[in-house]
């Protein structure tokens, strides 16, 4: 499909093979598909047909990959049952026990834990550095790295990864790389189209939009999808049917909503930083032309309570997740970083006054109201 990314969200969608031609494709709210005969099973098993138990493939799961697949220009796809569960799988199809990561250390707290102790406890090795400097990404390399893993605007300070850099540098190396564009979403950015070999994606997140749902997708270069595709067949990390229905209905959705989120946002970050009661505002100067995302991260300053500061903000709600229609408010050191150690936690520049703000749709006069109300209420006099 050649048509721009706002026509191709709107209509990536499977061929349906029901004579009942439906607009949306149904949900194939089942556990299993059934067959005429023996040797109508056998075909399955044979590669003739598509579809035998749920947690082996569905056409509303297939038809989720696709799509996140299609809209990054990736080869192939296969939707999970959360981001984590995505990267998991990508993790494993690219990395065996005995080889090693070097990962970036300013990631998702989850992730975090994942590559610092669940992987090592599978025998693979992983090696958390500043990929701000190529040089200790280089120097990290050992002769059994297989993998380069970072986000593409990292959690929570919104640091935009040289993808190219990056690219290059496992080129020489002969390394895979792997990056999280939850953020960014493919509206922004297609790092498939940069070289990088998987990418993954928190669909509970903007791809779904609204948060009613949890899912991830891992899309990339066939072989190792196919790879990863078989990770979540073996352990059972699927996504349900009903639940990938949703994800599709949600992501036909995604520019709109991204469009509106992100220039929200600029207007927001620009407000904020001419705050004197914020310290300082991690926003990025450039993603891609369509905008730079919707997460704002705030240093608010030493006379602010941060307690005060988030009982004061009214209909903006404190969440523990991000990229829903509504402006949302977390805490990353109480909620998605709360697993790292102090230590972990100064190296990355978490600390009590650090705030994390996803931009809804809102009238964003409104929203810089409320915001304006809550420091205001928050200052210690």
């Amino acid at each position: 499909m050649s048509h721009s990314f706002d026509t191709k969200v709107v209509h990536s969608t499977l061929n349906q093979r029901s004579v009942v031609k439906s607009k949306t494709t149904p949900i194939y709210q089942t556990s299993a598909f059934s067959f005429a005969n023996l040797d109508e099973l056998e075909k399955y098993f044979e590669g003739e047909s598509d579809y035998l138990y749920s947690r082996m493939g569905n056409p509303n799961t297939d038809e989720l990959a696709a799509s996140v697949a299609q809209l990054e220009g990736a080869e192939r796809g296969v939707a999970t049952s959360s981001g984590m569960s995505a990267i998991l799988a990508g993790i494993l199809a690219a990395v065996k026990p005995g080889e090693h990561i070097v990962a970036a250390w300013d990631v998702y707290g989850g992730t975090h834990h994942l590559l610092s102790k669940e992987l090592p406890a599978f025998g693979i090795q992983v090696t958390l550095v500043d990929f701000s400097e190529l040089e200790r990404i280089e120097a990290a390399i050992q002769t059994n790295t297989r993998l380069l893993y970072s986000e593409t605007l990292t959690n929570p300070f919104l640091r935009v990864e040289n993808v190219y850099e990056l690219v290059a540098l496992a080129d020489r190396y002969q390394l895979y790389t792997m990056l999280d564009n939850t953020f960014a979403t493919p509206y922004l950015l297609n790092p498939f189209e940069l070289g990088v070999d998987l990418i993954a994606h928190s669909a509970t997140k903007y791809l779904g939009g609204h948060s009613d749902i949890t899912a991830g997708v891992v899309v990339g270069r066939e072989q190792l999808v196919a790879e990863a595709e078989q990770k979540v067949v073996a352990l059972g990390t699927n996504l349900s049917p009903h639940e990938a229905w949703l994800t599709q209905r949600g992501l036909k959705t995604l520019s709109l909503r991204m469009s509106k989120q992100s220039s929200n946002a600029q207007v927001v970050a620009d407000f904020l930083r001419e705050e004197v009661l914020v310290e300082d505002v991690h926003y990025p100067a450039y993603v891609s032309e369509k905008g730079n995302g919707a997460i704002i991260t705030l240093e608010l300053g030493e006379d602010i309570s941060v307690e005060r500061f988030f009982e004061s903000l009214g209909w903006i709600k404190i969440t523990p997740t991000l990229a829903g229609v509504e402006t949302t408010v977390s805490y990353p050191i109480k909620t998605s970083h709360r697993s790292l150690t102090d230590e972990q936690l100064e190296a990355v520049g978490i600390d009590e006054q650090i705030v994390r703000l996803s931009v809804g749709i809102e009238d964003v006069k409104d929203i810089k109201a409320e915001l304006q109300h809550a420091l205001t209420a928050a200052e210690v006099k």
